[in-house]
């Protein structure tokens, strides 16, 4: 795709207030679509309804603008787009390629070897469900070849799917559908041609390729950026009590963010105007000097104190 006009986006799931590992993504993101002259779109990735926090998707977008984020056509909601999903199950049906699955998660874990991703599926209903099983699952069936790809900044990523997942859940027990399935249609949808985000989605990258290629669409460019990790090594997010952005003193968060991603903004700019820091990061960014690395430690600075 690389003669296509570049097209990026920024796809936060509504399950909290932003945080420093979400601004991280909408930085590199950001800044790489611009620095191409590119489009930036906004995705919230409303799917899952269970996880998901009232007012949420608001207070995301809130925030975003307060950071100084501009993005260039209208949010999309996947919630509104169930129709094109269960299309595209039809047909991967119709191709002969998903299946019902009865089996719980208990069962699975019980008979499955651990993979990278959870347990990997042993294939169980592949060939059709045994007497008296009511089906719960769909899943898309995958095959025994490697799928390569190079990140632009983690390096040759090379996974077999049948070894290291098995055959995968597109549309859940529940009802909803899965996030591989509705990134690859929307992002198809968008016409994106470059995914950055962070790199705890690197290992969901070869069956998003699977999908396209049984799909027919086109495989983006991708980019999966450090992810920030407490001390104690985990990923911020709401289940570690990550703090939400300070959406009242956007610059030194945004700051922090530029230099956790080794783009070495000048200290001064911490103490300066948005519109100053995002005229030095638009004319500073350079992809290559983000480390290349599937995670990243860092200590959050204060907010400054009222008044």
């Amino acid at each position: 795709m690389a003669s296509a006009p570049y097209r990026g986006r920024f796809a936060p799931s509504p399950t909290g207030p932003l945080h420093f590992g979400s601004l991280v993504a909408a930085v590199g993101s950001y800044l790489e679509a611009k620095s191409h002259n590119g489009t930036w779109l906004v995705r919230m990735e409303d799917i899952d309804p269970p996880r998901e926090m009232p007012g949420a998707a608001d207070a995301i977008l809130k925030a975003l603008e307060a950071y100084g984020f501009e993005w260039d056509e209208p949010v999309l909601y996947q919630s509104q787009r169930s129709e094109y999903y269960e299309a595209a199950l039809a047909k991967l049906r119709q191709d002969g390629l998903l299946y019902a699955c009865a089996c719980t998660r208990k069962e699975i874990a019980d008979s499955a070897l651990q993979g990278i991703d959870g347990p990997i599926y042993p294939g169980t209903c592949r060939g059709g469900l045994a007497d008296g099983k009511t089906p719960r699952a769909w899943r898309v069936r995958v095959n025994e070849s490697e799928i390569v790809f190079e990140d632009a900044i983690q390096g040759t990523i090379c996974q077999n799917l049948a070894e290291d997942i098995g055959d995968f859940v597109l549309k859940r027990a529940d009802g909803y559908y899965a996030y591989q399935l509705a990134v690859v249609i929307d992002d198809a949808a968008q016409r994106i041609s470059h995914v950055v985000r962070g790199a705890d989605l690197l290992d969901s990258t070869p069956r998003q390729i699977h999908l396209q290629h049984l799909l027919g669409f086109p495989t983006p460019g991708y980019a999966h950026l450090p992810v920030a990790v407490n001390a104690a090594g985990e990923k911020l997010s709401k289940q570690t009590l990550a703090m939400p952005l300070d959406i009242d003193h956007p610059v030194p968060a945004l700051h922090q963010a530029l230099c956790f991603l080794g783009q070495d903004a000048p200290a001064e700019l911490a103490a300066g105007s948005l519109p100053e820091l995002w005229q030095w990061a638009r004319a500073h960014w350079r992809l290559a000097n983000i480390p290349s690395r599937r995670h990243q430690p860092v200590t959050l600075q204060a907010s400054p104190a009222p008044g």
